[in-house]
C-alpha cells in the first residue's frame, strides 16, 4: 500500500512541524490510510500546536459547489479560525500569517492543470516567501498516473485561476513535485524579515508510490477531492472533458455522472454516438444517453447527449477525445453549438490557456492533428519538469 506523506511526516519526520505554529492547508481529502484527519492528527498531537486552518476551493469540507466563494469560519469543536482561500483572498494574507512558523499543504489534486488546488498550492507559496514562513507538503498521488503528460502549455495572456502558470493540462506530476517545480521554474525568492532565516520549502514524500499507478491501484481510500469528482474514472475523464465547460454543451454538472455525460437538449443522442464511434478512438466507447441536470447549465431540462465510457484508461487519451466531441457537435449542431463568452472573454480559452485551440477548431483542424502538433511541446516540458520529480 502507498502510504502519503502525512503518514510519513508523523511517523519519521515530526521535527519538521514540533514545538512550531502550525497553518493547515487542506480540505476533506486530508486522511491517512485509515481514514484519519490531518485535523484530528494536527490538533491532537501534544507537540504540534495548530493555529490556523486555510480552505481551498469547495471549503474545508469539500460541499460547496464549484465557483461559489467560501466565507472563512471557525472551527467550533476547537476554535481554530478557517481562512477561506476562496473567498475574499485567492491567497493566504500577511495578517493570517501572523502567528504561523509553517504552513503545511496537505491536499489530494487529481493531475489536471485546470484543478485550483493546485492555484491555491501555488499562491500559498508565494505568500509564504513574501512574509518569510517555512512551507512544507504533504505528497499524494496523482490519481491518473505520473507518467502522462497530455496537452498544449498554458500562454502567460490567460493566467487565471484556473491556470496560473505554463503546465501542459495533464502534467503528469503529484503536488510534492509540483511544488518543487514552482519554487525553482517561478523563482520564489523569500523576502526575509529582519534577523531572521528565510522561508524554506520541505516535501515529504509518499512511500512506495510508482508513477504507473492509478489511485486506485495505492490501496488508498478514495475521498471525493470536490462535488464533481466522485470516482478516479471522473478524474481520467476530466482532463479532457473539463473543457466541455467553455461550451454551451453540459458537461454533466447536477448529474449523479458529471464529466461522463455531455449533451444538450438540442443533440440527437444516437446520430452523435454512431459519428463519434465511427472514429474509433482508443480505450474509448459513446453511448447515448438522455439526462436532466438539477443545476448548472440546463436546469430541469431535459438534455440528450452522449455517456463517455473508459474501456481502457491506459490507452484512453481525454484531451483528444474531448476534442472530437466538441468538433461533431460543432459540425453537426452549427447553428446551435457555441463557446461562451463572458465580458469579452471566452472561458474556452481560460481553461485551454490559450485562443489558439478555440481558433484552430473554428477553422475545423482535426483534433487528432492539434494534438500531434503538441508533441514537441509536452517532450519539452517533460524534459523540463524531470529534475523535480521524487518518484524516478
Amino acid at each position: 500500500m502507498t502510504e502519503v506523506g502525512l503518514s510519513v511526516l508523523f511517523r519519521e519526520r515530526l521535527a519538521l512541524v514540533e514545538s512550531r505554529s502550525i497553518g493547515l492547508i487542506t480540505n476533506q481529502t486530508g486522511v491517512d490510510a485509515q481514514f484519519r484527519s490531518n485535523l484530528t492528527l494536527f490538533a491532537e498531537h501534544p507537540q504540534v500546536q495548530l493555529v490556523g486552518l486555510f480552505s481551498p476551493e469547495h471549503g474545508i469540507s469539500g460541499s460547496v459547489q464549484s465557483a461559489i466563494h467560501v466565507p472563512s469560519a471557525v472551527d467550533k469543536g476547537r476554535q481554530i479560525p478557517i481562512h477561506s482561500l476562496y473567498g475574499e483572498t485567492r491567497q493566504p494574507t500577511s495578517e493570517m500569517l501572523t502567528k504561523i512558523d509553517v504552513l503545511v499543504y496537505d491536499i489530494q489534486d487529481i493531475g489536471s492543470r485546470f484543478y485550483t488546488y493546485i492555484s491555491t498550492l501555488l499562491r500559498s507559496m508565494q505568500a509564504a516567501a513574501a512574509n518569510s514562513v517555512d512551507f512544507i507538503v504533504l505528497d499524494r498521488p496523482n490519481p491518473i498516473r505520473g507518467d502522462r503528460v497530455e496537452g498544449n502549455q498554458l500562454q502567460s495572456a490567460f493566467r487565471s485561476f484556473v491556470g496560473e502558470t505554463s503546465l501542459t493540462i495533464r502534467h503528469g506530476m503529484t503536488v510534492g513535485e509540483l511544488a518543487q517545480y514552482f519554487k525553482a521554474e517561478l523563482d520564489l525568492v523569500p523576502l526575509p524579515r529582519p534577523h531572521q532565516d528565510s522561508s524554506q520549502l520541505e516535501v515529504v514524500p509518499m512511500h512506495s508510490w510508482r508513477r504507473a499507478m492509478w489511485y486506485d491501484q495505492t490501496g488508498l481510500p478514495w475521498i471525493p477531492p470536490s462535488p464533481n469528482m466522485p470516482t478516479v474514472e471522473t478524474a481520467t475523464l476530466y482532463p479532457g472533458t473539463c473543457l466541455i465547460e467553455g461550451t454551451n454543451l453540459s458537461e454533466g454538472r447536477g448529474t449523479t455522472k458529471p464529466f461522463e455525460w455531455i449533451g444538450a437538449p438540442w443533440i440527437n443522442p444516437d446520430q452523435w454516438a454512431e459519428t463519434l464511434n465511427t472514429l474509433d478512438l482508443p480505450g474509448i466507447h459513446f453511448r447515448p444517453i438522455h439526462f436532466t441536470p438539477a443545476f448548472s447549465k440546463y436546469a430541469e431540462q431535459s438534455c440528450h447527449g452522449v455517456q463517455v465510457h473508459v474501456t481502457d484508461r491506459d490507452q484512453f487519451k481525454p484531451i483528444e477525445a474531448a476534442l472530437h466531441l466538441i468538433t461533431t457537435a460543432r459540425s453537426d449542431y452549427p447553428d446551435r453549438f457555441e463557446f461562451l463568452e463572458n465580458g469579452g472573454r471566452y472561458f474556452f480559452d481560460l481553461l485551454a490557456g490559450t485562443d489558439e485551440l478555440r481558433l484552430r477548431l473554428m477553422e475545423r483542424e482535426s483534433p487528432t492533428a492539434i494534438v500531434r502538433s503538441w508533441e514537441a511541446e509536452v517532450e519539452k516540458f517533460t524534459d523540463r519538469c524531470r529534475p523535480y520529480l521524487l518518484y524516478k
